[in-house]
């Protein structure tokens, strides 16, 4: 009776229309695959990404903003289009109550599609915070400058920041680190390779250009210091694979055992600066990086550390400046880092700048929630949320690598779960911001303040669990481990990951890969740290822990053998934690599927299994096209490896994909069993 039950369940929860065809036909194909996109050429077994995705390849060229395309930036697309038709009816409307979040999101826009009132003003915008870093004489008013580099929008070589407690979910704790890098990672000031010797090259010559803009003089002489500076602190940040490690990134002092530890900087002038009260404890995420970076604060002079500010400041606020400054800061960021010839359409930047997290996110997303998700679709995504549920539940029950005294703690964590979906039950409150159409400056100040406040508020007070990250119209999804939650933006439950009128085997294999994916990250190699409640700490026994490690460990080895450019290969530590989500989520949704099935065998459809419809659904969210510089810059410094190892690096380590597509000895992705990883 009980899987009867369960079964009934999981087809009810494909049986909700969301936003599909009204004529019940699916959006893609005849079953919710594209399967014109596939290159038959190729084996499955050889190069599944090649054989699922090939034709799209071939086909498709990258627009010159694109630095990638792929199934997450098509409906970022049309999510964009959607939040465009909404802000260009509200610019129609001359009868929106000032001080509402309608007239604010009009406005906002506005002022930044005035691009003759930002050409006449030029750098004037920064006239305030330029001529404070112009006055900076000694080493208090540097701290008070890095104090205040959240509201100035420059930088700070020390990082100080609000978030939640690892090891105490009830509470919000002060975390210390470093920062104030111009290029992307630490590896990009001392790779020997080629590009990265151009991009250093090309580095130097953009901080004179900026530095031109605010009238310095001696230019060349002037970037290099800079450089030379930037290059001293990069010398000492941690690699990112270290900075996943939550055991290593958390190092609780009080305030009277920092100043002893890391002596030579005036904490509280700092924190004072950034304008909350000084905390009785604080977390150093980075201890062996802070006290040399204090050195090279202590040691450069403040007429560098000045230009260093100038630099920093005009250059993460180019885009919202003259068209002159916006082009010369695209020409390095956009095209010296990335590759992109040119830059996205100027409405596209205006919608990515008003409805994002830092923008008015919320007001957007809730006017975006009332016409593109209805309550239906929540309720769908609610029933297959506990699907996966349950094959993680039977997974955790069927680990031969786990102690029963783990598992009672697995199951504690799974059950624990909560997932939200679509978008928050309560929005925020803009009521304090004020938004006018003709100064774009104003309005970026006036909701930076916003939002720093609203972080610096937090000290002392409980977390809000209510609370998202992401806006309802965001592509995305996210686990986060304090809250112990996974989240699902609105904007995401669209094709391919979910269409009411695809093949069942389609949606497990998109939306059920993509929420085991978010419920895998519970248990990754840093997710698994927390326990059902969200606190930090080893609910497992030794001697699982190892066997977990060692599993791990021949994952890490597969990815790293992984290299999409010659002498550029993933790495397997940095990416990790995505890579056993994808395992664990791709496996969890393949069991998920076959309790739907409650034994029947699934129906061919024009030639293709429900198997193949499911591993091909999952290679067809992932099929991705990306710009040589912004491939290299994700092997760098991303936690994700490149699309193609998201699909063959997965399916390989599965035995039901082998079955789907007799995949045989001697293929290329063919894997003896036992070498196949198997996690969760």
């Amino acid at each position: 009776m009980k899987k009867a039950l369960l079964s009934l369940s999981l087809a009810l929860a494909l049986a909700v229309p969301l936003a599909s065809a009204a004529d019940g036909r699916p959006e893609l194909g005849s079953f919710g695959i594209e399967l014109g996109n596939r290159d038959t050429s190729v084996r499955p077994g050889d190069d599944f990404n090649r054989h699922a995705n090939g034709a799209w390849y071939d086909a498709f060229q990258l627009r010159d903003y694109q630095t990638r395309f792929g199934s997450f930036n098509e409906l970022s697309d049309r999510a964009e289009a959607q939040v465009r038709t909404i802000i260009e009816e509200l610019q129609q409307r001359q009868d929106l109550a000032a001080g509402s979040n309608e007239q604010k999101i009009r406005d906002f826009f506005a002022s930044y599609m005035d691009l003759a009132a930002r050409d006449a003003a030029g750098i004037t915008p920064l006239a305030p915070v330029l001529s404070r870093i112009a006055a900076i004489e000694d080493h208090a008013d540097l701290v008070a400058a890095f104090g205040r580099s959240n509201r100035d929008g420059s930088a700070s070589p020390i990082s100080v920041g609000i978030g939640l407690d690892r090891k105490d979910p009830n509470r919000y704790l002060v975390g210390i680190g470093v920062g104030g890098l111009g290029l992307p990672d630490r590896d990009f000031y001392f790779n020997p390779a080629p590009r990265f010797v151009q991009i250093r090259e090309a580095y130097v010559a953009h901080i004179a250009t900026m530095l031109g803009f605010a009238g310095k003089d001696n230019l060349q002489a002037r970037a290099e210091a800079v450089m030379a500076l930037e290059t001293a602190m990069a010398q000492h940040h941690w690699e990112r694979a270290a900075l996943r490690d939550r055991e290593r990134t958390y190092n609780l002092k009080t305030l009277s055992t920092l100043k002893e530890a890391l002596p030579g900087h005036d904490w509280v002038a700092h924190f004072e600066a950034q304008g909350f009260a000084v905390p009785a404890e604080v977390n150093v995420t980075t201890p062996s990086a802070v006290e040399p970076v204090i050195g090279v604060i202590r040691d450069t002079p403040i007429a560098v550390w000045r230009d260093y500010l100038a630099f920093h400041t005009i250059d993460n606020h180019a885009p919202f400046l003259s068209s002159e400054i916006d082009a010369a800061g695209f020409a390095f960021n956009g095209t010296v880092l990335n590759g992109q010839p040119s830059q996205r359409e100027h409405w596209k930047r205006g919608v990515a700048l008003v409805g994002g997290m830092g923008g008015l996110g919320d007001a957007v997303g809730q006017i975006y929630v009332e016409r593109h998700f209805p309550p239906a679709a929540k309720a769908a995504m609610d029933r297959l949320v506990e699907n996966l549920r349950t094959a993680l539940r039977q997974h955790i029950d069927q680990l031969d690598w786990m102690s029963p005294a783990t598992k009672v703690e697995a199951h504690k964590k799974l059950e624990s779960f909560r997932a939200k979906i679509g978008y928050p039950s309560q929005w925020r409150d803009y009521s304090s911001v004020t938004i006018v159409p003709d100064d774009l400056m104003a309005n970026l100040l006036a909701l930076r303040e916003f939002n720093v406040q609203d972080q610096n508020s937090r000290l002392g007070t409980v977390p809000d669990r209510e609370e998202w990250f992401m806006t309802p119209h965001t592509v995305n999804a996210y686990y986060n481990a304090v809250f112990n939650e996974i989240v699902f933006p609105a904007a995401i439950l669209q094709p391919p990951f979910f269409d009411v009128n695809a093949d069942p085997a389609v949606n497990y294999g998109a939306i059920g890969g993509v929420i085991g994916h978010e419920m895998g990250h519970g248990f990754d190699d840093q997710g698994s740290r927390s326990d059902w409640q969200g606190i930090q700490r080893n609910w497992w026994t030794d001697e699982d822990r190892a066997r977990f490690e060692a599993r791990t460990a021949a994952l890490v080895a597969q990815y790293n053998r992984f290299c999409p450019l010659e002498g550029h290969c993933v790495n397997g530590q940095l990416s990790l934690g995505e890579n056993i989500a994808d395992l664990a989520g791709l496996s969890m949704a393949w069991t998920a599927y076959q309790i739907s099935l409650d034994g029947r065998e699934a129906p061919v459809i024009d030639g293709v299994t429900g198997a193949q419809r499911f591993f091909l659904a999952w290679a067809q969210i992932w099929r991705s096209k990306h710009r040589e510089e912004a491939l290299i810059n994700q092997l760098r410094v991303g936690p994700h490896s490149p699309p193609e190892f998201r699909i063959n690096g997965v399916v390989r380590n599965i035995d039901a994909w082998y079955e789907a597509f007799n995949v045989q000895p001697g293929d290329d992705l063919y894997l003896p069993e036992n070498e196949r990883v198997r996690i969760w």
